[in-house]
């Protein structure tokens, strides 16, 4: 490494310890409204819900670096409260999910059995996606599941649209019973790009019923938040469009279900949309091939204390709502859900040559 590039190395690593201070002060000063209620049968779910995403993603890892898994694969680790917290208080059937390239635990959250997810990531038959879209694309329609994209912004249109058709089956066509909420998910780096301003501005022009929700991981690839945008407090750029805005702790699941819970009230009840500003930390690098040497080390071991799976473990103990051996317990049944999804996408069918081009045009 010349000098030049190393002194470069060391300055963003010295934003990014910055950056991170602002980041942990921004969640210790947070002024939001009380946490979702927390009884057995949601602990147990949302617990069930976040180890499945973790466990399942250090499984990819391990299949990737195996060279059992190609192309790009984007982890979630150490988000985990953002998607069970989000997901798991909208999941009713009619509700909708927009996700980005960082999309595999956000299928897990909507319903898409394990086996269809790793299926997909094998590029196999049996994959949510028909082996078609990979890491980066997975969809299933049964789970209202409206896909994962590549390029940044790319599914917040598409969310909006979704929301559109809500609200225009209630207005329009008379169906009283349309209330479906949709929730686009995307990153700090995309609230940079047009897609999100014009999509906001249509949203509350028109009481939409979707809910906008940044994972600010502090990280766009490698380019650290605080140095790319004017304002990095994203969830305050709501008040350019009269929306209602909220940050919220990304690592505490229950923070994230309860700004998620009141967003859903507001947006049934014909109030329009929200922005959540979940702040969160990924604790792996943007993709598997990224070495991830730009972010220091000191700030990855405070973000590693703020372990949303383990922070939640430790409330449902201590409130005496699910013992340790319960818990491992069930660490243990979603061991062996991701384990058997991989052997069943190992031993799956490859696509039909001879179907290449289904699903690419409309069919009769």
């Amino acid at each position: 490494m010349s000098q030049s590039t190393a002194t470069a190395s060391q300055q963003a690593i010295h934003t990014s310890l910055q950056g991170d201070e602002a980041h942990a002060e921004r969640i210790n000063n947070l002024t939001s409204a009380e946490p979702a209620f927390l009884d057995r049968a949601t602990g147990l779910h949302l617990f069930r819900d976040m180890t499945l995403g973790r466990r399942f993603e250090d499984k990819c890892a391990e299949m990737y670096y195996r060279g059992k898994m190609f192309g790009f694969v984007h982890l979630y680790n150490g988000q985990e409260a953002v998607s069970s917290g989000v997901i798991g208080a909208m999941k009713q059937k009619h509700d909708w999910f927009c996700s980005t390239y960082r999309d595999h635990v956000h299928a897990l959250s909507a319903g898409v059995p394990a086996r269809e997810v790793m299926s997909e990531l094998f590029g196999k038959e049996t994959g949510c996606s028909k082996g078609r879209g990979g890491s980066m694309h997975l969809f299933s329609k049964e789970h209202h599941l409206l896909g994962g994209y590549a390029f940044i912004g790319e599914g917040i249109p598409v969310a909006l649209g979704s929301a559109f058709t809500s609200r225009y089956k209630r207005d329009a066509l008379g169906d009283a019973n349309s209330d479906a909420v949709t929730a686009a998910f995307f990153g700090d780096g995309t609230c940079n790009n047009g897609q999100f301003f014009e999509c906001l501005n249509m949203a509350q022009l028109w009481k939409l019923p979707i809910i906008f929700v940044v994972e600010n991981n502090k990280w766009a690839i490698g380019m650290a938040h605080d140095r790319a945008t004017s304002d990095p407090e994203i969830w305050r750029k709501a008040d350019a469009f009269g929306m209602k805005g909220e940050e919220v702790d990304g690592m505490n699941v229950l923070a994230v279900r309860g700004a998620a819970q009141r967003a859903l009230k507001r947006a049934r009840a014909g109030e329009g949309p929200t922005l959540i500003e979940c702040l969160t930390y990924r604790f792996r690098g943007h993709s598997l091939a990224d070495p991830d040497e730009l972010r220091a080390e000191q700030e990855k071991d405070f973000w590693a204390k703020r372990d949303p799976l383990k922070s939640l473990e430790d409330d449902l103990i201590q409130k005496k709502l699910i013992t340790d051996k319960e818990l491992r317990t069930i660490e243990k049944e979603i061991d062996s859900e991701v384990n058997d999804a991989v052997e069943f996408a190992l031993n799956a069918g490859e696509p039909d040559p001879s179907e290449l081009t289904r699903y690419i045009w409309a069919e009769d």
